[in-house]
């Protein structure tokens, strides 16, 4: 059934939808001409000229440039960064002068990176270089004023921020009043005053000349060292650039322009070296393959140094990835294996509950334009996973929170979809909330319990303002049409010159309009379903993951053609590579 909406605002009108199963499929339209010419002019196949084409790149220079990320054009001068200068010679003269340095990081992947960085890259100029990372549960995030008397008891003069430290006024104004220098890095979106700093490092301030706002709080810091290094006339250490590629991907930050640089250089030199530590994630995880990639990390790495975060203290974080002590190393990676199954129980059954409640009509989303819950039960620490997961289900903005029993305080993770900003929502709601801080996708919050319904009340109306109802379903853009025949060597070649895969720049998914299958499909682990299907001659594995209610389907189906929506992925095992379907949703 296609679909033609006459009120979507991102609709041109040759758009087109496809109802599927569980999503909605955009279909978005394509010339013909001008993808066989993409295809002829570049050398490669015409399903990657397709998605170069509906992604915007249609001409030869910025086709050049997407593909190959030239450093020249996406690489900016560091002194570009607001106070980066004044920050980089404080730094050093701290160095020269042995003066104590305290690095005040996150408990999350980019704050364990971002403080990984600082460390890597201070140490072997001969810093005396500490690091304090707050534990969720009884610091609670950023740098506090607590942190700040407990540095000056114990003789430091500078402390250096990664990661946070954009609303934190009352550690400033307790430096300051202490004599200590503050230098705060970060990428969050500031609102209202800044705090009374040094220098502030961050490219989200509205009068930093940098061209480039994406930036994790992982590259902030590589910047701000990488002009250190520069100034010092040294080179920085390799093994910095895998702490980069690790928090840049993990912390979710659109992978184009300088980040895509960034991360792909990270990915080239973990597969010719990488750390020990990473080898061990790597391993609790049963990867094998010969070439990590953008999706391995994301999916399978950075979800175990999330859990490093939950560590009562959340220093082993750090400790884990910057050590050279293999049996340390072993004994943190067993902690990680066991301490991430336990995150997936937990994930799944809040997810579970959530998922029952809008079954159920407890969270109406035929009335609600929003998903929001709240439980005591729910760990601050995975709720913003569990969020994430919803909102892509259901195509809402969803909010939950961690409810304290004791003082009536909630603690929430938002994400949003691209059609509705939530940091400005939160700005907008700002006299409700206690603290708050983030992105245009994912934020997070703390307010009054009973200040909730509120809240919601008034993001709710928001929404109905801002963003269509028609944007307010589960939807999947299918990039290019594919043949089972297109599967070869060459398109997988091509495929990856399109790495590294994340925010704004997706894992390509497909188009493929009939298929049948060859075999009864085959339920795995209660969860997932894996069949085969065929056309025109060709024959090809396929596989679902987490959507068991497609096997009665399939099952019932046996050989009558269907159209699939699906990515094109390789599976290594025993030294031989096959080509494979990973299906994302079916229509009949």
């Amino acid at each position: 059934m296609l679909i033609t909406p006459t009120y979507a605002k991102e609709t041109t009108p040759n758009t087109s939808y496809h109802r599927g199963e569980k999503f909605l499929w955009k279909l978005p339209p394509s010339d013909r001409g001008a993808i066989v010419e993409i295809s002829a002019a570049h050398s490669i196949s015409q399903p990657i000229a397709e998605i170069l084409y509906n992604r915007g790149y249609r001409d030869a220079g910025a086709i050049t440039n997407f593909l190959f990320s030239l450093k020249e054009r996406e690489v900016h001068d560091p002194r570009l960064l607001k106070d980066a200068v004044i920050a980089a010679e404080r730094i050093i003269k701290a160095i020269n002068n042995k003066e104590k340095i305290l690095i005040a990081g996150d408990y999350d992947v980019d704050g364990v990176t971002s403080s990984s960085v600082m460390l890597m890259a201070l140490w072997p100029l001969g810093g005396l270089v500490n690091y304090f990372l707050p534990n969720r549960a009884r610091d609670g995030y950023g740098l506090s004023a607590q942190t700040v008397k407990r540095a000056a008891d114990n003789k430091y003069s500078l402390i250096i921020t990664v990661d946070n430290g954009i609303s934190a006024h009352e550690a400033a104004d307790e430096a300051a009043r202490l004599g200590i220098d503050l230098i705060i890095t970060d990428h969050h979106r500031p609102h209202g005053t800044l705090p009374k700093a040094l220098a502030i490092v961050n490219p989200n301030q509205d009068d930093c000349a940098y061209p480039y706002k994406y930036f994790a709080g992982v590259g902030v810091a590589f910047k701000l060292m990488g002009l250190v290094y520069e100034m010092l006339g040294k080179t920085l250490p390799e093994k910095v650039l895998e702490m980069v590629t690790l928090g840049t991907i993990a912390d979710v930050v659109p992978l184009i322009g300088e980040n895509r640089y960034l991360v792909r250089e990270g990915l080239r030199s973990i597969n010719l070296q990488h750390s020990y530590s990473l080898a061990v994630m790597a391993a609790n995880n049963n990867l094998t393959r010969s070439q990590i990639t953008s999706l391995d990390l994301g999916f399978m790495i950075a979800p175990q140094i999330n859990a490093l975060g939950r560590l009562d203290d959340a220093r082993e974080a750090v400790k884990f990835l910057v050590s050279s002590d293999k049996a340390d190393v072993d004994r943190v990676g067993g902690l990680l294996k066991s301490m991430n199954e336990e995150r997936k129980k937990i994930d799944r059954a809040i997810f579970e509950e959530i998922e029952m409640s809008i079954m159920n009509k407890q969270i109406n989303l035929d009335r609600d334009r929003m998903i929001i819950a709240a439980h005591h039960a729910w760990p601050a620490g995975v709720i913003g996973l569990v969020a994430g997961k919803l909102m892509h289900q259901f195509g809402r903005p969803t909010i939950l929170f961690h409810l304290d029993k004791k003082n009536g305080i909630v603690k929430g993770s938002c994400r949003s979809i691209p059609e509705f900003d939530i940091f400005n929502a939160l700005v907008a709601c700002k006299d409700l909330l206690l603290s708050f801080g983030g992105h245009s996708f994912a934020a997070g919050l703390k307010l009054r319990e009973k200040d909730v319904p509120e809240l919601k009340d008034r993001i709710e109306s928001l929404i109905a303002a801002q963003v269509d109802p028609f944007d307010l379903q589960a939807k999947v853009s299918l990039d290019a049409t594919l043949e089972l025949g297109d599967m070869n060597g060459a398109l997988m070649h091509d495929l990856a010159n399109l790495e590294p895969f994340g925010n704004r720049n997706p894992q390509p998914a497909f188009l493929i309009k009939r298929v049948s299958q060859l075999k009864k499909p085959q339920l795995l682990k209660d969860k997932h379903v894996k069949t085969t299907v065929f056309a025109d001659g060709v024959i090809k594995p396929l596989v679902f993951f987490n959507r068991p209610e497609l096997y009665r389907l399939l099952y019932e189906m046996e050989d009558k053609p269907f159209a699939l929506a699906a990515h094109v992925t390789t599976n290594e095992w025993q030294e031989r590579v096959s080509i494979e379907l990973q299906g994302i949703d079916i229509a009949i």
